[in-house]
This record gives structure tokens, C-alpha cells and sequence, in this order.
């Protein structure tokens, strides 16, 4: 049962900000409330105040810059990133993940702020921004402040958000020339949540003979999505093939923190890690080579 709580709903960001800051640690926002909802029937969480700024229009926006890149309001819905011509124009790699997040009727009414506040490890979108180098801006009353996507997840539906604090805005940067992304996951049930995801880009050099760059971030391999580093750097300088993809694969798993649950086993969940890298790495590697007009 949900207990009482005061409900109060605001129309700007300002607003919401002076309420947190009065409230502090006994309030929630609440934008949707698909996810939050079942944590308060749940008596998981009791807000004595709930704040909703689904209305927030000063939130709600996609705008893209040719040199600074792309930046989402944090009251944007999932459906409205997947439909964004913005978006498919620059970053069509969010359109594929948002067409296998939940259903439409899902997608039509959670938020992309809401989402990624929820610090849901199996969410797609922490682990896809983490890849395209994303960044989040938070604010409170008293100051701003921008950081990695890959640094706001700290645990199990944690995040760096503090008392008075909200999440304003993603920032993803352009992506470089020369570089494709890839992400998928595997899940038992179409539009379900990720038994295990993977996220991939590469950057080649001029030929398209060689990796520049790679960044390879996970989903529902650990607490929070996160960096596969050392398999990232056994990219690096490398041309790929099939013997480098099993060492890559292989070294993500390693790196993975799963935990066991009624979806998965721990050793179930690394080796899903090691097969989805591999594929998402020669996805990745040979689309980036296809756009420096590299040959296979």
C-alpha cells in the first residue's frame, strides 16, 4: 500500500528546484512514475512529498549542435527520442535501442531523465550514452555541475544525485568521423529488459585498417553499467579479426561484475558478456570501416 503523501506538480524547473530544496531528503520527483510507483507500492520508498514535473515544458526538448553535439531534456520521452528526425540524422544508433525499450505505451510516457534516475542497471540508456562518451547536467538551488553518464550510477538504484539535486539535461558529444556504434541485448521476451547488454564503438583511421578508438560499456553486468576498459585497450592500434575478438571477449567477461537472480546465472550472464562483445565489436569494426572506405 502507497502511504500519504502531499502531492505537488510544477510547471518549470525553477519551481521544482525550490521545492527540493525545501523538502531536502523527504521528497521524490516524480516525472511518469512508471518505475517509482512500484517502489512506493512496494513500501520500498515512502516520500512524504511528491514532486511532478512531467509538466516542466523547459525540459522537454532534442536540439543538436554540428560542434557541441546533442542535448536531451531530462523530461523528453523515450518516444520522442525514437521519432526525433534530429536524432536519426546524427545518432541513429539511439533509434534502434529506443524501438527495443519496453513497449510503445511505455515509451510514450517514461522519460529519458526519469530513466536514467531510476539507476536501473538493466536500463539501455546509461549503458548506450556511457558508449557515445554521454554526459548529464544536475542542478539544485545553490549551483550546477555536468558529469560523465558512466560516473552517475554508484550501485543498485543509486546514483550521485544529492539532496536538493535533479537531473536537467544529456549531453552527448558529435561523434567523431570515421566511427559506428553498435549496441544490443539479449533478452528472453522481445522489448523486455536485458538479461545482459553491450554496447560498442570504434573509430579507424583513414584507411579503415586500424582502431583508433573503442569504448565498450556493459548493461546488467554489474551494479552499474559500466566500462569495459582493458578489453577496450586490447582494441586500440589493433587491426580486428576472429583471434583478437575471442581475447576481447573473453577479457570483458573478466571484467564483468554479474550478479546471479531469477533471469540469470553469474556464469550465464559472463558468458552472454563475451559473445554479445564480440559481436557488437566486429559490428562495429566493420560498419566504422565502411564509412572510411576500408575494404573487407
Amino acid at each position: 500500500m502507497i502511504k500519504d503523501f502531499v502531492y505537488h506538480r510544477v510547471n518549470t524547473s525553477e519551481e521544482a528546484l525550490d521545492l527540493l530544496d525545501k523538502y531536502q531528503d523527504d521528497c521524490k520527483i516524480i516525472c511518469g512514475g512508471q518505475s517509482l510507483l512500484i517502489l512506493m507500492r512496494q513500501g520500498l520508498v515512502a516520500p512524504a512529498n511528491l514532486i511532478d514535473i512531467k509538466g516542466v515544458k523547459d525540459l522537454d526538448y532534442i536540439t543538436f549542435d554540428p560542434e557541441k553535439g546533442l542535448k536531451i531534456g531530462a523530461t523528453t520521452t523515450h518516444r520522442t527520442v525514437e521519432k526525433s528526425e534530429i536524432v536519426k540524422d546524427n545518432y541513429s544508433i539511439l533509434i534502434e535501442m529506443e524501438k527495443n525499450l519496453a513497449s510503445v505505451q511505455t515509451r510514450n510516457w517514461g522519460t529519458i531523465g526519469g530513466n536514467l534516475c531510476h539507476g536501473d542497471p538493466t536500463g539501455d540508456p546509461a549503458t548506450l550514452f556511457t558508449v557515445l562518451n554521454g554526459s548529464v547536467k544536475l542542478a539544485s538551488k545553490e549551483r550546477e555541475r555536468t558529469i560523465p553518464v558512466e560516473e552517475f550510477s554508484v550501485d543498485f538504484f543509486e546514483t550521485v544525485l544529492e539532496e536538493g539535486e535533479m537531473l536537467l539535461e544529456i549531453q552527448l558529444p558529435v561523434i567523431p568521423p570515421r566511427t559506428a556504434v553498435a549496441y544490443d541485448k539479449f533478452n528472453l521476451i522481445e522489448n523486455d529488459q536485458g538479461i545482459v547488454a553491450a554496447g560498442v564503438s570504434v573509430t579507424v583511421d583513414e584507411k579503415g585498417s586500424i582502431c583508433q578508438e573503442a569504448r565498450i560499456a556493459l548493461g546488467s553486468a554489474a551494479p552499474v553499467p559500466m566500462r569495459a576498459k582493458a578489453a577496450e585497450e586490447l582494441l586500440r592500434g589493433k587491426k580486428i579479426d576472429d583471434a583478437l575478438l575471442d581475447v576481447v571477449g573473453q577479457k570483458a567477461a573478466e571484467e564483468a561484475d554479474p550478479v546471479a537472480d531469477i533471469h540469470a546465472s553469474e556464469e550465464y550472464r559472463r558468458d552472454l558478456v563475451n559473445t554479445l562483445t564480440k559481436r557488437m565489436v566486429r559490428k562495429a569494426w566493420e560498419q566504422a570501416r565502411a564509412l572510411a572506405g576500408g575494404k573487407e
